[in-house]
């Protein structure tokens, strides 16, 4: 096989989606299972339908369209709100969108007017994570606006949380996103279909929780493919965390110091990291790079440490044994590196 290269369990994705499902049915609330960290991979797409998902979502229309290419039927919700540029394919390709801006809105109206479509939407709402969402005090006047268009039907709102400033889902701010929702409703005597509460990171809560008020959708992905909640990463009961794993190859191995000599200045990269000297040392050259993967995302296996990484190679220490030329080396990965990993070209995918 052809390395670097992804392996890529699906039946343990699949089992772990399931899992999922089936866990968050007592509590009302639906799982939109997320594609995106899998570039809409139509094999993932496959496996989290037959896994029980209903509706699929991702935050590139690129995605999208390789899924609708590859014969995905199932609703699939845009989750990033959509781009003015790229509106005739998110009606086309989407069944829904997230939104926070009314000209955006109006914007879809126009267009799915002229194509003869209807598009659901969802309002995202502002709850103090500070990404996207509308600030709660403006919420009535853009969902009045947004029930006045043709072509457009509002589905209900939604929120997220921990993506940029880690604020967490709790008790407090899910039990004011469903008084906004019963609030929206009184004010204009309608029923939100949708509220939808946010992404893996809602799982502590949710299971948790006495009461999950009215939230009744969650947008998971994290959360199927690595088995764990997002906040604190911790192990979801009977979930599998071992789904995927990066193999890439040794193609250098010696005995060098551990401290650079010359006249030291920046790397390619603007850093200069703190050096301790610890003598010479086994290290070994893998070729994977920051082009391949986000080293940050990389667990080492035991007995080895990655100490550097510039483009194209990812310098590693050994304790004991020094590494062979053309060994292979297992790293387990997390979502910040799967993201990376999938994205490269350079990364072969191997499905099992």
């Amino acid at each position: 096989m052809s390395n670097p290269r992804l392996h890529i369990d699906g039946n343990k994705i699949a089992e772990n989606a399931a899992l999922l499902i089936k866990m968050l049915k007592p509590l009302a609330i639906d799982v939109v299972a997320v594609t995106k960290v899998f570039m809409g991979h139509p094999v993932i797409a496959r496996l989290l339908i037959d896994a029980g998902a209903t509706i699929l979502a991702d935050s590139r229309i690129e995605n999208i369209e390789r899924m609708r290419r590859a014969g995905i039927s199932v609703p699939i919700m845009l989750i990033r709100p959509p781009m003015l540029s790229q509106l005739e394919r998110v009606l086309l390709n989407c069944n829904i969108s997230l939104n926070t801006e009314i000209s955006t809105i109006q914007a879809l109206s126009a267009s799915a007017k002229k194509l003869g479509v209807f598009h659901q939407v969802i309002i995202m709402v502002e709850l103090g994570d500070l990404r996207e969402g509308v600030m709660p005090h403006h919420l009535i006047e853009i969902i009045k606006e947004t029930r006045s268009l043709s072509n457009i039907s509002l589905q209900g709102i939604g929120a997220n949380l921990a993506c940029r400033y880690g604020i967490a889902p709790d008790n407090h701010n899910m039990t004011y996103l469903a008084k906004l929702a019963s609030d929206i409703e009184t004010h204009f005597k309608i029923k939100l279909d949708i509220i939808s509460g946010g992404n893996s990171a809602n799982l502590l809560w949710a299971f948790s929780s006495d009461n999950v008020e009215r939230v009744n959708q969650l947008r998971l992905g994290e959360s199927i493919y690595f088995g764990v909640e997002a906040l604190n990463k911790r192990r979801i009961s009977g979930a599998h965390t071992d789904t995927v794993k990066l193999i890439a190859e040794v193609i250098e191995s010696n005995q060098k110091p551990s401290i650079p000599w010359g006249k030291r200045h920046k790397n390619a990269f603007g850093e200069q990291d703190d050096i301790i000297d610890r003598g010479d040392i086994a290290q070994a050259i893998i070729a994977l790079g920051r082009q391949d993967v986000d080293p940050h995302g990389l667990i080492s296996p035991e007995g080895l440490t990655i100490i550097s990484a510039s483009s194209d190679h990812i310098v590693i220490e050994s304790d004991d044994t020094p590494l062979e030329i053309g060994q292979e080396i297992e790293f387990k990965i997390d979502y910040v590196g799967l993201l990376s990993a999938m994205t490269s070209p350079f990364v072969k995918k191997y499905f099992t």
